[in-house]
């Protein structure tokens, strides 16, 4: 299983052509093994907050594209051992709170991470993949 970082999932769903051909290789075999693929319930999240705030259009109500997001994936809640992994990542991890808490999920499943993120790619903390 692989967790996918939230930019991912709005790629997948919505423009695949962004996605690394690592990436879509990375997906295509957590589909086909059955592993599946994996989010953090902090995507959810900020996926409403996109919506919400227009950065992304979507063609359904809210309440429909976010259950169907979530039937899609695996989500993994945050839980205590998450939020210790996050306070313990190093000091070259972006600092933003949410990517701490989706870095420290990977973590915490032992799960590699799919990003785009340069920043989160370039810290020592979570296996990468793009």
């Amino acid at each position: 299983m692989i967790l996918l970082d939230t930019h991912i999932v709005i790629w997948l769903l919505a423009d695949p052509s962004r996605l690394s051909q690592v990436a879509v290789h990375a997906i295509q075999i957590a589909r086909t093994s059955g592993n599946g693929l994996a989010i953090s319930s902090l995507t959810l999240f900020e996926i409403a907050q996109l919506i919400s705030r227009s950065r992304i259009q979507v063609d359904v109500p809210l309440e429909l594209f976010i259950q169907d997001v979530e039937a899609r994936f695996v989500v993994k809640p945050v839980t205590s051992r998450t939020v210790i992994l996050s306070a313990q990542l190093s000091a070259t991890y972006p600092r933003d709170p949410i990517d701490r808490l989706i870095g420290a999920t990977a973590l915490a499943e032992g799960m590699p991470l799919v990003t785009a993120d340069q920043k989160i790619r370039n810290a020592p903390d979570v296996q990468t993949i793009w």
